[in-house]
């Protein structure tokens, strides 16, 4: 696959931190776990900053469900959970992703989430169309195949995968789909890279905390509530990191979240990372502040319940 080839000037543009309003869509293996639920809220609520235009079903294969198309359907079902309790129009907002993760060979899975995504992107005129991936990245992977000319016009932020320090690269998000990893770490698409440990691992919040700050604001502040409370049998000196809000984080509160330029590393087939300094730039998390992120989240909820109870 040949894909375009972004000048430097262009690339490091696109990687710029962002200002203003942004178009996004959100690619999110929503019933995973429950911090996509959290990273969906957060988005819908940031409409200041956020024009949010679709939300992408990803495929996920754990113990919450049979398989890679389980998940996906599942994560749409989520999705609609979440939206209906917002009180947010589903139609032509949500959208199903691909239905298996993408084959050794590296062929695009396609999916109806997959070709909205094409067609979002070679529509902009302007400014980019940032895709927020905080699931296995099979949905936006196969888009770039599809359609390699989006590189130009999309800034993917992904959650995936650990620091390039880190004596494995190995993570749920970025495990899932190795073929589709290495298509954002290869293709050149302009991407925001936050790993997991030692970054959004910050992202940590209690019962208490949930308690005091999200259940009582509405019917998604309960929903938010009763999942978090429901994840683990014993809250005695738990807390649970939700780590998809850092990729919200990190358009909404820039300064929450510290980035560097770096080379694109090379996933290796032993799961760890290997540096090439003759690749392409994309910017890499190295620290999340865990407050400010967390705080602004609470607010939008806390003025959401308001006005809904107005």
């Amino acid at each position: 696959m040949v894909f375009p080839v972004l000048t430097e000037e262009e690339r490091l543009r696109a990687l710029a931190p962002p200002s203003g309003r942004i178009r996004a869509v959100l690619d999110t293996d929503a019933y995973n776990e429950i911090d996509d639920q959290f990273a969906i809220v957060y988005a819908l609520s940031s409409r200041d900053r956020l024009d949010l235009e679709a939300i992408y079903a990803a495929p996920f294969d754990n113990p919450r469900s049979t398989g890679a198309g389980d998940g996906m359907e599942k994560s749409y079902d989520e999705i609609l959970k979440i939206l209906d309790r917002l009180g947010v129009e589903r139609e032509g907002f949500a959208f199903r992703g691909s239905t298996s993760f993408m084959q050794d060979s590296g062929g695009p899975c396609k999916s109806d989430a997959a070709e909205d995504l094409v067609r979002r992107a070679m529509s902009s005129a302007g400014d980019p169309l940032y895709v927020i991936a905080i699931g296995a990245p099979t949905n936006v992977s196969s888009a770039i195949l599809l359609e390699p000319e989006i590189i130009r016009h999309i800034v993917v932020v992904w959650l995936g995968g650990q620091p390039f320090h880190w004596h494995t690269a190995g993570e749920f998000n970025l495990k899932q789909d190795l073929p589709a990893s290495r298509v954002l770490l290869d293709s050149g698409v302009p991407l925001v890279h936050i790993p997991c440990a030692c970054v959004a691992s910050h992202l940590q919040t209690t019962i208490p905390e949930i308690e005091k700050y999200v259940e009582g604001r509405g019917a998604i502040g309960d929903y938010l509530a009763q999942i978090t409370r429901e994840y683990a049998s014993d809250h005695f000196a738990w807390s649970k990191v939700i780590w998809d809000i850092a990729t919200i984080g990190y358009l909404v509160v820039p300064r929450s979240v510290m980035t560097v330029v770096v080379h694109s590393p090379i996933l290796t087939d032993q799961l760890t990372w290997s540096h090439d300094p003759s690749r392409h730039f994309i910017r890499n998390a190295v620290y999340v502040h865990r407050d400010p992120i967390f705080a602004d989240l609470f607010r939008k909820l806390e003025k959401r319940s308001w006005q809904c109870a107005r």
